[in-house]
């Protein structure tokens, strides 16, 4: 009677092991919780107390496995995991019983240098990308009034993945914000910067440094236009030398393109440029004119 209910009971403990695992398996499918490399994972095969082991996920995303050797894990659920090691141990053990579960989630160590306000190396969540750890780093460093510079990854073998912060901070395309793993380092190059000088009506006239990007306003910003300097800002000029050594110059309505918010005008800068401010010639009503540009430079000082 007793080894007859041990045979009942033993199939049933099985088919009781095996209904519990899909239910946690099918929870976590339905959690959408995915594995990364530096995870750690509980591998148990029922009934066999040498298979089931933790195993961490290693930074190509595979596993080290008894019998089967390295095994592909890293972005798919512990379900998915679980059914690639049954149909890889079904050589070596009859009807395996495979549960796979994130025992510990990774935090990847990585690296963040160059144009950030805060450099150095940062503990993230498994699954951080590469917008993850510019804000746990305070951010760009730079107000960049221009596009954006290409931010490199390098991963620990050397390989090198460019990103476009432009497309990624402010077009909003997710498809550059790669994935982080440990040992990453990010570099963010800051913006290229020179010299433009600038001449006239202005509080500081002399040589200005702006970055690559920047727009007419800002230099003239930077320079000062106080209610004092009496700018005509309705014809400021911009002397350029072309690469032949031919020089142009350029007069720009910047009051009127500013107002109306047309940035077609505000002509971004270029090394050596010349910008002359001449002085207005109205006396009256100097502060109420230059109180309202005032407020419209101050968005685009750095």
């Amino acid at each position: 009677m007793l080894r007859h209910a041990h045979r009942l009971v033993a199939p049933l403990t099985a088919a009781l092991f095996a209904a519990v695992c899909v239910l946690q398996a099918h929870n976590a499918l339905a959690n959408g919780t995915t594995i990364h490399p530096g995870d750690q994972l509980s591998v148990q095969v029922y009934g066999d107390q040498t298979l089931t082991q933790t195993v961490t996920v290693l930074n190509d995303g595979t596993i080290a496995y008894p019998l089967i050797g390295q095994v592909p894990v890293a972005g798919k659920t512990p379900e998915q995991a679980a059914a690639l090691l049954k149909e890889r141990l079904f050589k070596y053990v009859r009807h395996p019983v495979v549960t796979v579960a994130i025992s510990q989630l990774a935090q990847p160590n990585i690296m963040v240098l160059g144009d950030v306000k805060n450099p150095g190396k940062y503990q993230l969540r498994s699954d951080a990308r590469l917008s993850d750890a510019i804000a746990a780093s305070g951010g760009l460093a730079s107000d960049i009034d221009g596009a954006y510079p290409n931010a490199r990854i390098s991963d620990p073998v050397g390989t090198i993945t460019q990103v476009s912060l432009q497309r990624l901070l402010r077009q909003g395309d997710t498809s550059q914000d790669e994935r982080l793993v440990e040992g990453d380092v990010v570099y963010v190059p800051g913006p290229v910067q020179f010299l433009v000088n600038v001449t006239g009506a202005v509080d500081k006239p002399g040589p200005i440094q702006v970055n690559q990007g920047d727009g007419l306003a800002v230099a003239i910003a930077k320079a000062g236009n106080s209610a004092n300097a009496q700018s005509d800002l309705n014809h400021v000029r911009l002397i350029r030398t072309g690469a032949d050594g031919k020089q142009t110059t350029q007069e720009i309505n910047l009051y009127q393109t500013l107002q109306s918010n047309d940035q077609s005008a505000n002509v971004a800068l270029q090394k050596g440029d010349t910008i002359y401010v001449p002085q207005s010639k109205q006396k009256t009503n100097v502060g109420s004119f230059m109180s309202g540009f005032l407020y419209i430079l101050s968005r685009f000082i750095p």
